[in-house]
């Protein structure tokens, strides 16, 4: 007998944006990505800005947006920069833009400065999805919760824990932290080291409506096996 789940296949490949951000990705691997993007129907591919155009074609006419990055992975750009990644993005195909805090700035206590480029990033994706990630593995838990703050104050959509790139990535601890941290109009996506169906699970349990992942065939093969 079957294992149940409050959740359908539909459901939780909704939930995944399809990381297609590895720096060493060939063009060949970054078109296979949006088949199995594609494929799965999940809810996005988040790719590289070089790689937007080409995830654009790749997956016109399917239900897969298409999402990159801005001040990836270190969030240290000039806000100046931010901006105009973000406005290249969008007139490329971007409808989803993942930004970097400037982490040294929000170790430094300098909020405004924070919440002002958050802002101006959501000013230049004109009206698209804004998940700015805090990179948690940098922060204290009482930096994270006003980088929350911070974040819905300058009007973003979503609260994302990491890059992928940092010492760690997404820690339930954290997930229900960020969840509590801000209102329901804020969405909270987990990210970095999403490489197991229970995990994947164990963070919509808790509030996630979005994970970064990269093993999305495999977990998504698994709870069809185990679920339906």
């Amino acid at each position: 007998m079957k294992e149940k789940s409050p959740y359908t296949l539909a459901q939780v490949a909704k939930t995944i944006d399809h990381a297609l951000l590895k720096p060493e990705m060939t063009r060949d691997e970054v078109i296979a990505g949006c088949e199995v993007a594609k494929k799965y129907h999940v809810a996005s591919v988040c790719c590289k800005p070089a790689d937007i155009s080409l995830c654009a074609e790749q997956l016109k006419g399917s239900d897969v947006l298409v999402g990159t990055v801005v001040g990836f992975p270190h969030g240290s750009s000039a806000t100046a920069t931010k901006v105009f990644e973000t406005e290249l993005a969008v007139k490329d195909g971007a409808v989803e833009i993942d930004v970097v805090i400037n982490i040294g700035f929000m170790k430094s206590g300098l909020y405004d400065l924070v919440q002002d480029e958050i802002a101006a990033v959501v000013k230049a994706a004109s009206g698209h999805s804004v998940k700015v990630i805090l990179e948690n593995a940098y922060l204290t838990k009482e930096e994270i919760v006003k980088a929350c703050q911070l974040v819905e104050a300058a009007g973003a959509h979503y609260v994302k824990t990491s890059t992928g790139f940092a010492p760690t990535g997404a820690i339930l601890e954290d997930v229900i932290l960020m969840r509590k941290s801000v209102s329901e109009k804020v969405k909270v996506k987990s990210a970095g080291g999403v490489k197991s169906l229970d995990m994947l699970l164990s963070f919509m349990d808790a509030g996630v409506s979005r994970s970064g992942a990269s093993a999305t065939a495999a977990m998504l093969d698994e709870f069809q096996a185990r679920f339906e």
